[in-house]
């Protein structure tokens, strides 16, 4: 059984919002991409792929399952009204430490420094200068070679981009990183970080009403750290807090479902998963997830590019994989 599933993370206003260069899906093409899903697929829920992969349930052929990674407040203002008004379910999954401790994700204040600074390459510069001054013994060849670990061209990002991505991501020291980052946000973006972070996230009330309209929410992790970055015991800690805040929320957590924080993952925190009683884990991989042939804790999912955002467009090489014997020039 095949299912694309399709990842999405901020969906706003562009135009109008307060940060119009945030890497998001503008509401727009958020209805078009929506429109054409539903002309094209069988949108399943959550539940369905769990009970698919737990019992072995058939899914309709050509299925897709819409998956919302962090938790953003756009997903309650934004995508839960057009999804209920499409009578289509979505999966949420909500990093629970930014919602209970109002704090900023890394990976947000990375996102909103990006979005905040016209100019990369100031942005790299500060990095090299905040380096020098945390030990002035930093030396040019010691930033040619960081340049070249972390300045990676990828399918999405200038060089300039994944620099600064990775650096403040995955840099070590994680005090040093973390500090450098800090510095950054705070100069650039906001010196409020739970103000800001009240205003990014959305609030239990609000995850509580996406359940109870019938959508999924799952595991992401507790502070969206690199999973697989962490020792066991940091692993389990992780997994043990997110799902106190699922079960808070009134989510069952018997059976429940995991996205990977940056799609990362290891055979120690997989072991701790199945433990736990995870039976579906998405990654960042790209792909059309087969439950026939893939490991369900390491299923791939396709990101919002890679498919059409008109409501009229043609149907594309996803859709002929995920069709598969289905014939494309019937519509069947």
């Amino acid at each position: 059984m095949k299912v694309t599933i399709v990842m999405y993370h901020y969906v706003r206003d562009l135009e109008r919002s307060r940060y119009p260069q945030i890497k998001g899906l503008d509401l727009e093409l958020f209805r078009g991409q929506i429109t054409y899903l539903k002309k094209h697929y069988n949108v399943i829920s959550g539940y369905d792929l769990l009970d698919a992969v737990r019992l072995g349930h058939p899914l309709p052929p050509r299925s897709l399952m819409l998956t919302f990674d962090d938790g953003y407040v756009d997903h309650f203002t934004n995508v839960l009204p057009i999804l209920d008004r499409e009578r289509l379910p979505g999966c949420f999954f909500v990093p629970a430490g930014c919602i209970r401790e109002s704090c900023v994700l890394d990976v947000n204040k990375v996102h909103f420094l990006l979005a905040a600074v016209e100019d990369k390459g100031e942005i790299v510069e500060q990095i090299f200068r905040l380096l020098k001054e945390a030990d002035p013994d930093f030396s040019e060849e010691q930033r040619r070679e960081c340049w070249i670990k972390f300045a990676q061209q990828n399918r999405w990002d200038s060089k300039e981009v994944v620099f600064i991505k990775r650096f403040l991501q995955r840099a070590e020291p994680v005090a040093r990183r973390e500090r450098i980052l800090n510095s950054l946000f705070r100069r650039y973006v906001t010196s409020d970080e739970a103000a800001f972070s009240q205003e990014l996230y959305m609030t239990v009330d609000q995850i509580g009403s996406l359940r109870s309209h019938g959508m999924y929410i799952g595991n992401h992790g507790y502070k969206h750290c690199w999973l697989n970055s962490i020792d066991q015991e940091a692993q389990q800690r992780e997994i043990n807090l997110s799902l106190a805040f699922l079960r808070d929320l009134g989510c069952v957590t018997s059976e429940w479902m995991m996205c990977y924080p940056y799609g990362g993952y290891d055979d120690s925190l997989l072991s701790i998963l199945r433990n736990s009683g995870c039976k579906v884990g998405l990654t960042t991989r790209v792909g059309i997830a087969d439950l026939a042939a893939h490991d369900a804790l390491t299923l791939p999912r396709l990101d919002t590019n890679d498919l059409p955002r008109g409501a009229d467009a043609s149907r594309d090489a996803w859709f002929v994989e995920a069709a598969g014997e289905f014939s494309v020039g019937t519509g069947t």
